[in-house]
């Protein structure tokens, strides 16, 4: 039987902790209103963010314990590499850095909370955002037993309100109501939101962006940068061997220095609304566009159009937050079965804001000179262009035929009059 002299353990929540606003002021307020122990997690996917400052910040705040986990390179070689291998692009613009860093968060966040015995995870997201989404449902299949909080969804308080909790609190934050701008980072991509962003006719001001330059301070001059791939995944850059998450941090390096990458769209999110979310990629756009074309030159005309379809199925999957949904497993097999000879070597140039592919080569191309080419050394065979065209159109024709038959007279089809005219085709 417990004493009556016995202190009772505080309920234990982990938070996912980005050192941002929401959740700064969350630490503080899961505290006050729910008297609970809040254990901080950062999960390191490549931001810029000093996070070491971020965990001394949380243990100011109030947090009891705070962990920064590396996970970097198992980003870039368990997450984005199957991404990048789908060509993953929500709505053909958005490369999904942030949809994709979330499982890995979560994944991690039910490690670390069976490690400290918590049994409640608490994140940062609104009520009217995808990641709520991400993160909960991600939750529920890795921790179904797992309890979920979502404070910023919970106390209803505007941006600007935050601010002033956070300023009556003492609770140190990275913004101001003058520049109250989300942004979340990983290694794949940066976003932008809030703030004069919201006005969708409204030109992003400069200062907004991190990782690119503006076109009046890219280069005059352009640079050349060489992407080799085996079986899909970049492997060296400039020909010198590197692992995928060097590749990408060197890419966005340079893409970022001509302006490569920038994204201003209108997004269709998960819960209904339409928002305008700008983003910063320049190393993913690089290594997309360079993958999509190496595919462009190994793959079957009808396997690439049918990987295409896949590929909108995919990102729309990742975006909606099933990255561990039976089936994004089934269309990871099947992409993976597509890039067995999507090996070679594709050569891009960055210049003002463009990343362009100027040349590629593979020893699995099925792309042949002889069978191209106009000059002297064409083999392919002119004269059997005739006959494929016949056969091609020949369900046109025939369908033409018969509608004008049956327009003929009282609607009653000719077929002597269809055979004859077929025959004088054939001839």
């Amino acid at each position: 039987m417990e004493s009556s002299g016995q202190k009772k353990e505080k309920p234990k929540i982990l938070l996912a902790y980005s050192g941002g606003l929401d959740t700064s002021v969350a630490i503080h307020w899961l505290k006050q209103m729910h008297g609970c122990e809040v254990v901080t997690v950062t999960v390191d996917v490549g931001q810029t963010d000093d996070l070491k400052d971020a965990m001394r910040r949380a243990r100011a705040i109030g947090a009891s314990r705070a962990w920064v986990i590396d996970a970097k390179k198992e980003f870039a070689d368990s997450y984005v590499l199957p991404a990048l291998k789908a060509n993953a692009l929500y709505e053909g613009n958005y490369p999904l850095g942030t949809a994709i860093a979330r499982p890995l968060m979560v994944a991690k966040l039910v490690e670390m909370a069976k490690r400290l015995g918590a049994d409640t995870i608490a994140h940062g997201c609104t009520g009217k955002g995808n990641d709520q989404v991400r993160f909960e449902v991600s939750i529920m299949a890795l921790a179904p037993d797992m309890k979920i909080m979502a404070p910023t969804r919970d106390w209803k308080m505007s941006r600007e309100e935050e601010i002033e909790y956070a300023k009556a609190h003492n609770i140190p934050i990275p913004v101001t109501v003058d520049a109250p701008y989300s942004i979340d980072e990983s290694v794949w991509s940066r976003a932008i939101e809030c703030g004069v962003l919201e006005d969708p006719w409204m030109e992003p001001p400069e200062s907004i962006y991190g990782w690119t330059n503006g076109l009046d301070t890219t280069p005059e001059k352009p640079d050349y940068v060489e992407i080799g791939f085996v079986e899909g995944k970049p492997v060296s850059l400039n020909g010198t061997p590197m692992d995928l998450l060097d590749i990408i941090v060197a890419l966005n390096k340079a893409g970022g220095n001509h302006g490569v990458g920038r994204i201003d769209h209108i997004e269709n999110r998960l819960v209904g609304i339409k928002s305008r979310e700008i983003y910063e990629a320049p190393g993913a756009i690089v290594l997309i566009k360079a993958h999509q074309d190496l595919e462009s030159m190994v793959l079957p005309k009808d396997l690439l159009h049918y990987k295409k379809s896949v590929e909108q199925h995919y990102a729309d999957l990742v975006y909606n937050g099933l990255w561990f949904s039976p089936l994004k497993d089934a269309l990871d097999a099947f992409i993976d079965s597509t890039q067995e000879d999507v090996t070679g070597t594709v050569k891009i140039k960055l210049h003002k804001g463009s990343a362009v592919v100027v040349g590629r080569e593979s020893p699995c191309s099925l792309y042949s000179t002889a069978l191209s080419t106009y000059d002297k050394a064409d083999t392919f065979d002119h004269s059997a262009a005739k006959g494929f065209i016949y056969v091609w159109g020949l369900p046109l024709k025939v369908g033409a035929l018969v509608k004008a038959a049956r327009a003929n007279g009282n609607g009653v089809l000719n077929e002597s009059a269809v055979s004859e005219d077929l025959i004088v085709a054939c001839k």
